[in-house]
């Protein structure tokens, strides 16, 4: 296979030796001589920073990223074509004596190999200071972003500041978890360490791209402080009676709304940082592509994603690329290529993030007065004038016209066009088809594809290969720091104008009109973006279609603890064994989701239970 891979500077594992770690209890530096030897010099010294760098999450790998699919945004059938255990956290599976995705004892490795780093890099003795000091804050921020991994997947953990001294007793190495808020204040305060000593940007970026800079410092604190701001952390009375082994509280009970303007003030700090250095919303700009507007509408809004190092990320991980992600989201797109069965197209969305995304109106599908919700099922034949997202003359659902351009963007169907560098293919989907069910697996089990992660020089090959454009994983957009700030400040003081510009910006990069705009003119409920609560609840659907199939669904729904309202209902798709369009669609049930309040964080093993007692279970499991 033909993969392109630009040259990427961190490497997941080191040429020495490093104290091995059985559990988060083992931070003691057991090996002292190769420590001092790892620190002797320069290139020794860049190992363990690129090793405190290697424990970053595999977040672009389906497998590895719960975020993926173990919500409700894919759905796969069984027998799976990669591991199961995101479907066993699905299907409500999950146990405290059978962990699924768990990252206890990985996250606290890296931590003590940051805190190893922290303790000795000022014994290197050929390096500047100033680098020295740039290192550091880079650790700070891994060993920052380490503990936020933790907070966000089990709430209230031990914060491992220090490791412990070779000579410290068992009952020492016993550390509690700390409550929620104090996390979130340590993991804040390391955070704005590291921004005050990282660049504001990578200057060479022919061998240190992907290394941390101070607006990627500054938009994850931004993150952090929404989500402690968020229903799940602030004032959750569910956890009211939660407590430590000593019987402090781990949630504080009572909601405390100076946490959204905390929030919004550090998206505020987080978005000058970014915009200072030149970020901006990415729009597609190909010299030598000539393309209608409403195809670069939709190469701006993929290209966003797929498109490497682009002025919109703001930070891509290198330790995670897409190759394998990219093969599970593409079908058999080009009929005329023997290589087209390399392609897996099994990343198959659900019936209901297609039905999420708003008609061309720029409102929900369910609230456009102009929009025919009820009969959204019926067929409907494609004309000449929706040729550019539709096969003309073919039959397709009537949910699948007069859509936004993001639903056309990010999401593929039977009749559904697809345009690729190396030209533009109808998809085909009903049984019988190029695109439909061929094998066991290796096929969509609801009749969608996700096509915002296919990048669009993704080409199979004349002979049995693929030519794959494999970007790093972006771990945050500029318009996901925006939507967080809109929604900071909508909570903290109502829909003031400041509210409507960002989300609107991001809006207007989707080709739609205002909130207000598109409100007072096509909904059923015009006032709707005038209330607090109206306002909540567009831009919360704002972000789930802005950034719909990049794994952040998975966690707004935790933290906005809409998950046991979501996660209960039926796994939805289409018909897809009839070859008949009127039997292929109607909406078939694949599964029923089961959510339980407990599921919102994830259990602690209960081997590290029984090894640390001052450790407590998270509720209800």
């Amino acid at each position: 296979m033909n993969l392109k891979i630009p040259l990427i500077i961190i490497v997941a594992c080191v040429l020495l030796t490093i104290p091995s770690c059985k559990s988060y209890l083992d931070v003691v530096p057991d090996n002292v001589p190769t420590i001092d030897n790892a620190f002797a010099l320069r290139q020794e010294a860049e190992k363990y920073l690129f090793t405190c760098y290697s424990y970053l999450p595999l977040d672009g790998d389906i497998e590895s990223n719960p975020a993926f699919c173990a919500g409700d945004e894919f759905w796969m059938i069984r027998p799976y074509s990669m591991g199961e255990a995101p479907w066993q956290i699905a299907m409500g599976y999950q146990s405290a004596n059978n962990i699924y995705m768990s990252i206890w004892s990985s996250m606290f490795k890296g931590l003590r190999d940051c805190n190893i780093f922290l303790d000795n890099i000022d014994k290197v003795v050929d390096m500047p200071a100033f680098e020295k000091t740039r290192w550091r804050a880079e650790v700070k921020f891994l060993k920052a972003y380490y503990h936020w991994c933790l907070f966000r997947r089990y709430g209230p953990i031990p914060l491992i500041d220090k490791n412990l001294p070779i000579s410290s007793t068992s009952d020492e190495v016993q550390i509690p978890r700390q409550s929620a808020d104090s996390v979130v204040n340590y993991i804040a305060g390391l955070l704005d360490e590291a921004a005050r000593d990282l660049p504001a940007e990578i200057t060479n970026s022919s061998s240190e791209l992907g290394r941390i800079t101070q607006p990627i410092a500054l938009a994850i604190k931004a993150r952090l402080l929404v989500t402690a701001a968020s229903p799940l952390f602030n004032g959750n009375t569910d956890y009211s009676n939660v407590k430590s082994y000593d019987g402090s509280l781990l949630f504080n009970p009572v909601y405390d709304e100076t946490k959204w303007e905390k929030a919004a003030a550090a998206c505020k700090t987080a978005i000058d940082a970014c915009h200072a250095v030149g970020m901006r919303l990415y729009t597609f700009n190909k010299l030598g592509t000539s393309l209608s507007e409403k195809l670069v509408t939709q190469m701006s809004i993929r290209n966003s994603v797929c498109e490497e190092w682009n002025q919109e990320v703001i930070w891509n991980n290198p330790n995670s690329r897409t190759y394998t992600l990219q093969r599970y989201a593409m079908p058999r797109l080009d009929p005329a290529k023997l290589a087209n069965e390399l392609n897996l197209g099994s990343l198959a969305p659900t019936l209901k993030m297609a039905e999420l995304f708003y008609t061309a109106n720029g409102v929900p599908i369910n609230e456009d007065k102009t929009w025919d919700y009820a009969n959204r099922y019926t067929l409907k034949t494609a004309t000449a004038q929706e040729s550019e997202y539709l096969t003309e003359g073919y039959q397709t659902a009537a949910l699948h016209f007069n859509r936004e351009p993001r639903f056309y963007a990010d999401i593929a169907f039977d009749g559904a066009r697809w345009f690729m560098e190396n030209g533009t293919f109808n998809v085909q989907a009903k049984s019988g088809q190029w695109q439909s069910r061929k094998g066991i697996y290796n096929y969509s089990a609801t009749g969608y594809f996700t096509k915002k992660l296919v990048n669009w020089k993704y080409v199979i090959l004349d002979g049995l290969g693929l030519s794959i454009e494999s970007y790093p994983w972006p771990e945050m957009r500029l318009a996901d720091l925006y939507l967080l700030y809109a929604e900071a400040l909508n909570e903290a003081r109502g829909p003031v104008e400041e509210t409507f510009t960002y989300i609107n910006q991001v809006r207007q990069r989707a080709a739609l009109p205002t909130v207000q705009t598109s409100w007072t003119s096509y909904s059923r409920q015009p006032g709707k973006f005038q209330t607090k609560e109206g306002l909540r609840q567009i831009i919360q659907q704002e972000r789930l279609i802005e950034l719909a199939f990049e794994g952040s669904r998975f966690w707004d729904l935790r933290r906005w603890k809409r998950a046991f309202e979501e996660l209960n209902k039926q796994v939805m798709g289409w018909d897809i064994e009839q070859a008949d369009p009127a039997y292929y669609y109607r909406p078939k049930m694949l599964y029923k989701q089961v959510f339980q309040t407990r599921d919102y964080l994830w259990p602690l093993d209960v081997w590290d239970l029984l090894g640390n007692k001052r450790l407590v279970q998270n509720p209800g499991w």
